[in-house]
């Protein structure tokens, strides 16, 4: 179903040139033998100081190994990454990451969780215990600092899960759907509690997502990905979030469009089947 002319989108995304660029992919491929299809191919892709980039494709499409290649944790098999224009190819604590299970240490109260990687580099016992403190508060956790993991709610185990990845302070944010377990109403309350957090802490967030709606609310930016090979095929601005809103309404025409495009460039392989764009 092609979007009415009423619509204007930028499907050539343009490159924001007043923000600085932090992450920067060059013809990134990646193929795990000769005999099999890529992975990802010829992937080139720049991501900027506090963009919310929301990534959407089908199944298989290579979305979490593009995560994995920008999070350092897989090397590409050719093409480059680099981050504020140094070239990295492993982990670095510039880079945080939130995954779909929150990941938090079962033995350890949240508090230490949180100031877990605070402790890894070294920072001094009071100034992590303070920068914990402030962490847990900022996610609205300040009544379960003494508690273990299991003794929280999914919503707040990934609230903890964040601060924590916070705390760290890097530069970037990885998010791999990290609230597709929850249920709807503990997603939506997750969902204005990343948004919130965004506009304070001001960082660049890369988000996996296989829910249309769960971009729209959140993306500054949403790329959609098509499969074999996995390649970046959209990349627009998200025109119902640039003016960091948090409320959006779901029922307006210019959402209905932009949700019935997207659905349809995915369920497509992420073939853009719009006349006259």
């Amino acid at each position: 179903m092609p979007l009415t002319t009423t619509l204007s989108l930028e499907s050539n995304y343009q490159e924001p040139y007043e923000k600085q660029k932090v992450i920067e992919l060059k013809d990134v491929c990646l193929q795990y033998s000769i005999n099999e299809s890529p992975v990802l191919k010829n992937i080139g892709l720049s991501l900027y100081e506090n963009e919310f980039v929301c990534v959407l494709g089908p199944s298989g499409c290579g979305k979490s190994s593009l995560l994995n290649i920008i999070a350092g944790f897989q090397k590409p098999t050719t093409g480059e990454v680099s981050i504020n224009g140094v070239k990295y190819s492993k982990p670095t604590r510039e880079i945080g990451v939130v995954f779909q299970k929150h990941n938090l240490f079962p033995w350890m109260k949240i508090k230490d969780n949180v100031s877990f990687g605070l402790k890894m580099q070294g920072v001094a016992k009071k100034q992590r215990e303070s920068l914990a403190e402030y962490y847990i508060n900022l996610v609205q956790l300040e009544s379960v600092g003494d508690l273990l993991p299991h003794q929280l709610s999914g919503g707040m185990q990934q609230r903890a899960s964040i601060a924590r990845t916070l705390a760290a302070n890097p530069k970037v944010i990885l998010m791999d759907e990290p609230f597709s377990a929850l249920d709807a109403i503990t997603k939506e309350t997750m969902q204005q509690h990343l948004i919130s957090l965004w506009q304070k802490t001001k960082k660049t967030i890369f988000f996996i997502t296989h829910d249309v709606n769960e971009a729209l609310i959140l993306g500054t930016r949403i790329l959609v990905m098509q499969s074999n090979p996995g390649r970046v095929a959209i990349d627009m601005k998200n025109p119902l979030n640039q003016s960091n809103k948090i409320q959006i309404d779901f029922s307006s025409k210019q959402f209905q469009d932009l949700r019935t495009y997207l659905i349809s460039t995915i369920k497509n392989n992420g073939k853009d089947d719009r006349n006259g764009y």
